[in-house]
């Protein structure tokens, strides 16, 4: 079949500067360019990095850039807003659609499957006859969305990455039979069979430290806050360390970050506790997490599907989360330890923290589990999956 592949239109694609969305599409485009299963063509913003990335020497994905930055697509971009009222998405997000558009009319495809903006169909349904596929990674349709009913009806399949997130579909339709979960994938031979190391000193760290590992964005609903305040309760074991591996908005820079300058300040009487090492590039991320005795992933919010805690089973590491959104679904009753986000949250996460120092028992059997529950989550078998739901419509 002849796709066409419209990403969020905020990062890039090869995911040169982060992004689970973005990660998760590399890996079912690989698998397409060693499968040869489809002739797809990629809409993504552009970004100087991609231009040596090897994915772009494919036969058969193929890659059209938009550019959002610069100055004459900054110029086209407010000339875009000024012109345009009311649309869906934030305008710099409508620009990226609208460029991508002017190439689809020119092009004939069977599928055009949206990355996690399903409000993209509103305008897709009247330039092309394609059918349209959603993979939603966020809760992006349900009941309460604007013109919930249209976007729904202009699928022909809804792909999520949760149970979780297929209920926000059914709210729209308890009788729905378009929407089927596909389970993320990670690179699992990356990070069960991480050879090369950081040597702990160089990044604050000693060598018979205890050390918890938060990674992902760090924001306000992946419940950083309330990591850093259960640290304060465990000011009694100063081997307990914390690092933390990633930024506000992946490769960006914090320093503007309001959240972010607060979280350190709330940390400033733990500076010789807890570690932020900014953005980190996935490639380098085992590297990272090898260091760790233990993951922390305390989100407060309906987390749909974080690939942080696949990365971390697959590392051995025994885990802390949380049970919101789709984060039980990823893990077994053996493999970690969910947490409610009550009013005890903050105890609890310091007890849970406290009891997996004192028993590496525990740990060792957490982790064994972590490391059996991975093996599912390989990457090829979830671009199998993934393109198995689209090639059924």
């Amino acid at each position: 079949m002849k796709i066409a592949l419209l990403t969020s239109g905020i990062l890039p694609v090869p995911a040169v500067q982060g992004g689970a969305v973005e990660n998760l599409t590399d890996f079912y485009l690989e698998y397409n360019n060693q499968h040869r299963l489809h002739d797809i063509t990629i809409y993504s913003v552009w970004h100087p990095d991609v231009k040596k990335h090897p994915a772009l020497h494919s036969t058969v994905n193929h890659y059209v850039y938009i550019k959002v930055t610069g100055l004459w697509a900054r110029l086209k971009k407010k000339w875009y807003q000024l012109t345009h009222d009311e649309e869906y998405y934030h305008y710099t997000i409508e620009f990226y659609l609208h460029e991508a558009i002017k190439d689809i009319r020119k092009r004939s495809y069977d599928i055009i499957l949206i990355e996690n903006r399903p409000a993209y169909a509103l305008k897709l349904k009247e330039e092309s006859n394609a059918k349209l596929v959603y993979h939603l990674h966020n809760e992006k349709l349900d009941d309460k969305s604007e013109k919930a009913i249209d976007i729904y009806n202009a699928a022909t399949r809804i792909i999520t990455v949760s149970d979780y997130i297929k209920s926000c579909i059914l709210t729209i339709n308890h009788d729905d039979k378009k929407t089927t979960t596909v389970y993320n994938g990670i690179d699992l031979h990356a990070f069960s069979s991480c050879t090369q190391s950081i040597n702990r000193n160089s990044i604050g760290l000693q060598e018979d430290d205890f050390v918890m590992v938060f990674s992902g964005r760090v924001t306000a609903e992946k419940g950083i806050m309330q990591l850093i305040e259960a640290m304060t309760l465990l000011q009694d074991i100063p081997r307990i360390k914390l690092l933390v591996i990633g930024s506000s908005f992946y490769g960006n820079d914090d320093n503007e970050n309001a959240f972010a300058n607060a979280l350190r300040g709330k940390a400033a009487h733990l500076s010789d506790r807890i570690i932020f090492t900014g953005f980190i590039p996935y490639a380098q991320m085992p590297i990272y997490l090898q260091m760790a005795d233990i993951a922390v992933i305390p989100s407060i919010w309906n987390d749909p599907f974080p690939t942080t805690v696949l990365e971390a089973q697959a590392m051995g590491l025994p885990i802390i989360s949380t049970q919101r959104g789709g984060i039980p679904e990823e893990v077994t009753e053996e493999s970690a330890i969910l947490l409610d986000t009550n009013e005890n949250f903050v105890d609890n996460l310091a007890t849970a923290i406290r009891d997996l120092y004192q028993h590496p028992e525990e740990r060792k059997t957490i982790g064994q589990a972590g490391l059996m529950r991975s093996k599912y989550f390989d990457k090829e078998r979830f671009a199998k999956d993934f393109f198995k739901a689209i090639q059924t419509i």
